[in-house]
């Protein structure tokens, strides 16, 4: 049942506000249509999205910001973003620190697995990065923006390694 404006005036005289309060969802409603099920065996394989808390989806959030310039200054905070999370350490030396000190830190380890972090002491912040399994890595500050570096060396002072997981779980 659809009401004109004018209808629903009349009516609002005739019978008081109740009875057009009471008719307003039928005026206003919509039919819905549901989208059919997917026959059995046709469906389709979900790709890792990007920050979905995979070493996937952490390497796609990166490879998807190729050359953003918005990051820089902010790698702890890139590579959180990319494993889904933030505000987990206030800065990559304080993420490897704490790996130091729970026994998850390969000091010196230049043999990362894909999705692993690695850490560099570049400053009192010092610095991480996501490796990509073949002696690379993914980071911030890779010719000035987010990018790929082909060699753990591509930084100074390589501190080493840290299993790749959701910062902080």
């Amino acid at each position: 049942m659809q009401l004109s404006r004018s209808k629903m005036a009349r009516a609002v005289a005739a019978t008081g506000i109740a009875s057009v309060l009471a008719m307003a969802p039928l005026a206003l409603s919509t039919t819905a249509i549901a989208e059919p099920a997917p026959a059995a065996g046709t469906e389709q394989v979900r790709i890792a999205d990007a920050a979905d808390g995979t070493i996937d989806g952490a390497i796609e959030w990166f490879e998807s910001k190729d050359g953003d310039t918005s990051y820089e200054g902010l790698c702890e905070k890139a590579v959180e973003n990319a494993w889904g999370t933030t505000g987990i350490w206030p800065s990559a030396i304080a993420h490897w620190q704490n790996e130091k000190d729970s026994g998850n830190a390969h000091e010196g380890d230049t043999n990362p697995p894909r999705g692993a972090f690695v850490f560099w002491n570049t400053s009192q912040y010092g610095h991480v990065g996501i490796a990509d399994g073949e002696g690379g890595f993914y980071s911030t500050s890779v010719n000035g923006a987010i990018g790929h570096g082909d060699d753990l060396s591509y930084f100074s002072n390589y501190l080493g390694w840290s299993e790749g997981k959701v910062p902080g779980s």
